[in-house]
């Protein structure tokens, strides 16, 4: 994994350019380098401070970057500042790209020294018109994690004084880009999204993760285990942890979009058991049966999930609401809103079956089960049997 280059997110990009344009309008002098927070990172993460570079050593080993300016300059009786979008080795569209800040600071003498922020999208960053997303209808598309971060970031540059902000984000390619992102079937129109959860960019999409799983997977059964956890990502491994905290870590390895992959290496080394620990999302993928479940290799089939739903037991018009829908997140609050719980339990066992058989067809004679997970972070389905009977079968299969 360290053969990877890491980047950072278009959040974090955004969170710089706003911090560095604010200090540009507090102290007159334009910065080449500013050093952002990333969003707060969960329980159990480490923390330490960033050693001057656009690039951390490990995916969650900082909770801070330092990022580089590419230009910073009065305007509009404000300031502008530009960075340009690091995506490391992840073939992201937005590799390259300008984000830019378009800030005004208007001081006062409130209470407490509060602050105030105003925080919206402008050209080329897209707008939110469907439900179903962590943003709602009508509001620029710049995710929680990054709005968050540039709220750090923007409170940093202040450094106690009160006022009024208001932040502009724009993307001059981002219309362009769009195109080749999964918004204009989201229902986000004009431009593209400010994301990232962690604030750093992850080469999950690159072959050479793909390998690093396989050695991942060597390292575990050298050491004797015959059990092994895939999680789709830093998240949803910590999820599982907190369920069972005495599952060794050593025997839990990200395995990110690369279903189809993980099982075939776990195996072809003569694994006894994986448990997949993933999102509602990822699930409906994996019963779908795809390889790879990245965004831009696997497409929700929300007719087929319409379908499980009507088997689970749902009424017509919940039914009729999933074969419409945009995105999974949108499906699972539905359930929840409007269906009976044995309807979600009866929709998750049959996902999990489907996924199981899946998982099988790739790595045959493995035992497979499944922890899932929502949006939010709350167990959906946990493998059978309890914590003490996981922690006996763990050591027992290895």
């Amino acid at each position: 994994m360290s053969t990877l280059r890491h980047g950072f997110t278009t959040g974090t990009a955004a969170a710089a350019a706003a911090k560095a344009a604010l200090l540009l309008l507090l102290h007159g002098r334009a910065v080449t380098r500013v050093d952002v927070p990333l969003p707060c990172p969960h329980a159990g993460e480490r923390t330490g401070t960033s050693q001057n570079r656009t690039e951390p050593s490990a995916p969650g080993s900082d909770q801070r970057l330092t990022i580089a300016v590419l230009r910073c300059m009065p305007e509009e009786n404000g300031a502008r500042a530009v960075v340009v979008k690091d995506a490391g080795d992840d073939p992201d569209v937005t590799h390259g790209a300008e984000i830019h800040a378009l800030v005004h600071w208007h001081p006062d003498n409130g209470p407490g020294n509060k602050f105030r922020l105003d925080l919206d999208g402008g050209p080329g960053v897209g707008r939110v018109t469907l439900p179903g997303l962590a943003v709602p209808v009508g509001d620029a598309a710049i995710n929680p994690g990054p709005r968050e971060q540039i709220e750090s970031a923007v409170a940093e540059a202040l450094d106690g004084r009160s006022g009024a902000v208001r932040v502009r984000i724009e993307v001059p390619a981002g219309r362009k880009l769009a195109r080749r992102t999964m918004n204009p079937r989201l229902g986000i129109v004009d431009g593209i999204s400010i994301l990232g959860t962690h604030g750093i960019v992850r080469p999950f999409s690159h072959a050479a993760w793909a390998a690093s799983v396989s050695k991942a997977l060597d390292v575990i059964r050298a050491q004797g285990h015959g059990f092994v956890v895939f999680t789709t990502g830093r998240k949803s491994e910590r999820l599982y942890r907190e369920v069972f905290p005495r599952v060794p870590g050593r025997c839990l390895v990200q395995a990110a979009d690369f279903f189809g992959h993980a099982m075939r290496a776990a195996a072809k080394r003569n694994f006894l058991q994986v448990d997949w620990s993933l999102f509602f999302g990822k699930l409906v993928k994996q019963a779908q049966g795809f390889e790879n479940t990245h965004a831009h290799e696997a497409d929700i089939d929300f007719a087929a999930l319409a379908r499980r739903v009507a088997d689970a037991g749902a009424a017509p018009e919940l039914i009729r609401e999933t074969a419409q829908a945009n995105t999974a997140r949108q499906v699972l609050t539905m359930l929840r809103q409007e269906a009976p719980t044995p309807v979600l339990a009866a929709l998750l066992e049959e996902l999990v079956r489907r996924a199981e058989t899946q998982a099988q067809k790739y790595g045959p004679g493995l035992r497979v089960r499944y922890a899932v997970f929502d949006f939010d972070g709350r167990a959906l389905r946990l493998p059978p049997g309890s914590e003490s009977a996981r922690t006996s079968e763990t050591e027992k299969l290895g």
